[in-house]
Formats: C-alpha cells, sequence, structure tokens
C-alpha cells in the first residue's frame, strides 16, 4: 500500500455543513443560528409540551435524509427537518384508531409536495396523503388532514415517503396523529432536547441516570462499561518519549476496501439496499453491522487492535466505480492541552459531513475539496467541481471529524449533535470530553476531471462515518502514550520522527 502524506492537518477552509441554499433563517421568536453543526437552533420553546395521540417526527425507529432540530412550533420539542424527494421516516408500534389522519408540515419551499404514508415497507399500502404547499417559513407552522383508507386493527408500521418534484428539501414535520387521542404513540419515544451533558474532561465519571427508555435517536453511553474503560485507562502508565520524537498529537491505520454496498448500519440500520453505494474499509459490513459484530469480526486495518469500520460514499468515473489507492485514518489532538484526550466511548457512532448538500465547489470554494495529492492541479472539469492533476498524482479528500463530545451519548437522532468543536482550543459546554480527532484520508487511482461523481451526488455531499470498535487496551495505549504526551507515533506506541 502506497500510503499518504504525513500530515493530516485540515484545509484552512474547512466545510461547514449548513442547510440547502433554498433555506432562510427566520427572525423573532424563531431567530436561529447555524452552527458549525449544521443544526438549526431555534429560539423558541425547546422543552416539549406532551399531547396525547400525537406521534412526534422525531420519533422515528429509521430514517433516510432526515435531520432532528429544536422547534419553534407552539409546543416546542423538535421537528424533523431537511426533508427532500425520496426521504422517508419510519415509526413502529402505532395504533389507528380513525379515518381523520393529521400532520404538522412547515414550508418555504414554493415547489410544495406530498407526504405519503404508508403501511409496512416504503412502497407498502398507501394509508393516506397530505399535500404540502409553502406555509411561509420554515418554522411557520400549519396542520394539514387527509383521510385514510382503511384502519387497520393492530400496531403498525408506518413509513412516512417524501414525494416533490423539488431537487431541494420541502417540508418541515413536527407531529402526526393517526385518529382520536386514544391512540398510542409509537414504540420509540416522542423526542426532546437533548440531555444536558454532565460529565467533565476529568479523569473520572460520575454515573448519571438514564430513563429506562432513551429518547428517540440519543443511545446513552453504557455508563458502567465506560466508567471501567476509564478507570484503566487512568492506571495506564506512558512510554518515555524518545529523543528525537515529533512532537504532534498523532497515530493512525491503513485499510483496505472491504466490501462495496447500498448500506449504512448507522444512518438506515437493518435496510439492507436503503442507502446510496458506500465504500467500506476495515471489516466487512452491511445494514445490520453493530459494534458488537465488528468486535469478533475480521478486518483488513494494519493497527493492532483497529477492528472499527469506516465508510465514505462511492466515488464514480462515467458512472463505474473509482479504484481507492489508499485509505488512512489519523487520530490526532485540535485542543490545546492533548493531555485531556480521553479514547472514544465504547460503541461511538459518528457521521461527519452531509449526504443532501448539493452545490457546486469550484475551486479555492473552500467546502469539500477534491484536491491533488503528488502533483500540482492543472485545470478544472468542465463544471469546475473536480480538480484535474498532473501525471504522477491522484486525486484525494481530507474529512476531518468533530472531536469533543457530549460526555452522556454514543448516538444521536442525526448522528452528529453529540459531537462538537473545540472553543477556542477547549472542549466545554455542552460538549466537554475531548477525544481523538478523526481525519480520513482517501487516494483515489484518478487523476480527476470530468465524469466524475459521488454516489451521493456533488462532491460537496462528501461524508464518512465511524463506528468505534477499538479494543478498549490498545486504543488506550496509543491515546496515553502519543495523543497526551504529543507525540507522534504510527499505528502503534513506537515513537516517530520527521
Amino acid at each position: 500500500m502506497r500510503t499518504p502524506p504525513p500530515a493530516h492537518v485540515a484545509p484552512p477552509d474547512r466545510a461547514r455543513r449548513r442547510r440547502r441554499i433554498t433555506r432562510l433563517t427566520l427572525a423573532g421568536a424563531v431567530a436561529a443560528a447555524l452552527t458549525a453543526s449544521g443544526i438549526y437552533i431555534a429560539g423558541a420553546q425547546a422543552e416539549e409540551v406532551v399531547v396525547p395521540g400525537r406521534v412526534q417526527a422525531e420519533a422515528f425507529a429509521a430514517q433516510s435524509g432526515a435531520q432532528t432540530e429544536n422547534t419553534g412550533d407552539a409546543d416546542g420539542g423538535r421537528n424533523v427537518g431537511w426533508l427532500a424527494n425520496g426521504d422517508w421516516l419510519r415509526y413502529d408500534g402505532v395504533a389507528i384508531t380513525g379515518a381523520t389522519l393529521t400532520a404538522r408540515v412547515a414550508s418555504q419551499n414554493a415547489d410544495g409536495g406530498t407526504v405519503e404514508l404508508r403501511l409496512g415497507a416504503q412502497d407498502g399500502t398507501l394509508l393516506a396523503s397530505f399535500p404540502v404547499t409553502g406555509t411561509g417559513g420554515w418554522q411557520k407552522w400549519k396542520t394539514v388532514s387527509a383521510t385514510a383508507s382503511t384502519v387497520p386493527a393492530g400496531a403498525q408500521t408506518v413509513f412516512a415517503v417524501l414525494r416533490s418534484s423539488s431537487t431541494s428539501d420541502f417540508v418541515n414535520l413536527n407531529w402526526f396523529t393517526f385518529g382520536p387521542a386514544t391512540g398510542t404513540t409509537p414504540s420509540a419515544p416522542a423526542s426532546s432536547a437533548p440531555p444536558s451533558p454532565s460529565m467533565t474532561p476529568s479523569s473520572t465519571v460520575t454515573p448519571t441516570s438514564t430513563p429506562s427508555t432513551p429518547t428517540a435517536g440519543w443511545v446513552p453511553v453504557d455508563q458502567a462499561r465506560w466508567n471501567r474503560e476509564l478507570t484503566a485507562f487512568n492506571a495506564i502508565k506512558p512510554k518515555a518519549v524518545t529523543p528525537g520524537t515529533t512532537r504532534v498529537p498523532e497515530f493512525h491505520t491503513d485499510c483496505e476496501v472491504a466490501n462495496s454496498a447500498p448500506d449504512d448500519p448507522i444512518v438506515v440500520p437493518g435496510l439492507p439496499g436503503a442507502s446510496h453505494m458506500h465504500t467500506f474499509f476495515g471489516p466487512k459490513v452491511d445494514a445490520f453491522t453493530t459494534t458488537e459484530k465488528l468486535l469478533s469480526s475480521i478486518t483488513n486495518c494494519n493497527a493492532p487492535g483497529d477492528l472499527s469500520a469506516y465508510w465514505v460514499p462511492e466515488l464514480r468515473k462515467d458512472g463505474k466505480p473509482v479504484p481507492v489507492k489508499s485509505f488512512r485514518v489519523y487520530y490526532g489532538s485540535r485542543v490545546k492541552d492533548p493531555s485531556t484526550v480521553k479514547p472514544f466511548p465504547p460503541g461511538l457512532r459518528v457521521v461527519e459531513g452531509d449526504a443532501k448538500k448539493q452545490v457546486d465547489t469550484p475551486k479555492n470554494a473552500g467546502s469539500n475539496q477534491f484536491w491533488c495529492a503528488g502533483s500540482a492541479e492543472i485545470g478544472r472539469s468542465a463544471d469546475g467541481n473536480w480538480p484535474v492533476c498532473a501525471p504522477g498524482g491522484n486525486l484525494i479528500f481530507q474529512l476531518v471529524f468533530k472531536d469533543c463530545w457530549d460526555g452522556k451519548n454514543i448516538d444521536s437522532p442525526d448522528h452528529k449533535s453529540h459531537m462538537g468543536d473545540p472553543v477556542n482550543g477547549v472542549c466545554t459546554g455542552k460538549y466537554p470530553v475531548a477525544v481523538p480527532d478523526l481525519s480520513f484520508m482517501v487516494n483515489y487511482q484518478s487523476l480527476g476531471g470530468d465524469g466524475l461523481s459521488l454516489s451521493s451526488g456533488k462532491p460537496s455531499s462528501m461524508h464518512g462515518d465511524f463506528m468505534n470498535a477499538w479494543d478498549p487496551a490498545r486504543l488506550g495505549d496509543l491515546v496515553k502514550s502519543c495523543l497526551n504526551q504529543n507525540a507522534k507515533c504510527g499505528t502503534t506506541v513506537e515513537f516517530a520522527g520527521g
């Protein structure tokens, strides 16, 4: 394997996720800010008022293309947004108690569309359709009604499937009703804003109580297991740094392609074929992959103890997959004091980037840029989005993940909101725990140019997924000796210079 360049520092204009360009922020009671995480923060009530009979939109059991945000609607809580044609939400255990159904919608897209409710599958029996027209804003809410084609008995699995002629987001959803208020809610409870982290980046963790059923989309860390792993980590005696070691907090793992599949066990778990095509590195991955399965898997990554799964959307040239030349994951630190970095919590799952972001990225656009490794860029593709590399080089992409953890959850509804960025070099506030900073370096056997696309669309849709399955002792050694001591290592605790 030819390894990529040793530097893992992100380009100066790191991509910032944002709502699609058709969206506008609102003022007044729903004044909002687009943060680095891409989550729309409404200034209205965040605490939800529970109304009997309503199924909260964010209480989905699975989804494709959705993200959640604090809402400006009267009852507070969260709504589901970023919904476009072909996206869907799945709700389990729904009791349909009457023929009159309602949905709470908001839209600032003149094209409008339809929310289809289907039974059992994305293409299942059509239960009802809600027409969506512009409401005057993404937080201007309206209740729309539809009549059910049937009123089946017993608990149902219901898919909300989004249909629109628009190529952009066209609707926000806050809640549904499936008949009179005596109806039950889905098996996943209605979501509210995530609990505030109580964990601080210290050497110990105080267990916190968690609800018997986690809030929809939020997956609490196993506190007992995490405490055991932290105790073992704190007991590790770091290896003495040898003279001549480069004082950069870093280690890495190199992985080969394991398989490709239209699966995503983080975003659409248990639903094979429900995603765009991904390229998986390390262990073989499918829609049913879990951390527990990874821990007993076989990997092609070369760092001992690393059974983690990594994946990115497939890159194509004229519709055919582009071979990957090499894939390296750097583990580093962006905080001022790398001695505060802790290992990843058990079972952490993270997505970085936005698969739905479809904007042009011409040269020097400053976001989601592919570039040339090993040679100069000598031109651009006809659409301006892809570089053309001189002979001897290759197309490369670097994807940098967030490295501050909320200390409570190993996953979140959008698979991003449990992670944040350092503030002035410190993990603080909602994200107090510093963890290793992941950086994917994907080298392709391509000189770039015309005919390229990602399975998710334009270069701006480049994204990556990480499912932690490191052996805690191996990861602990690398964090303690390499990152905490601001020392450069390779795939093991062997210090490197130069």
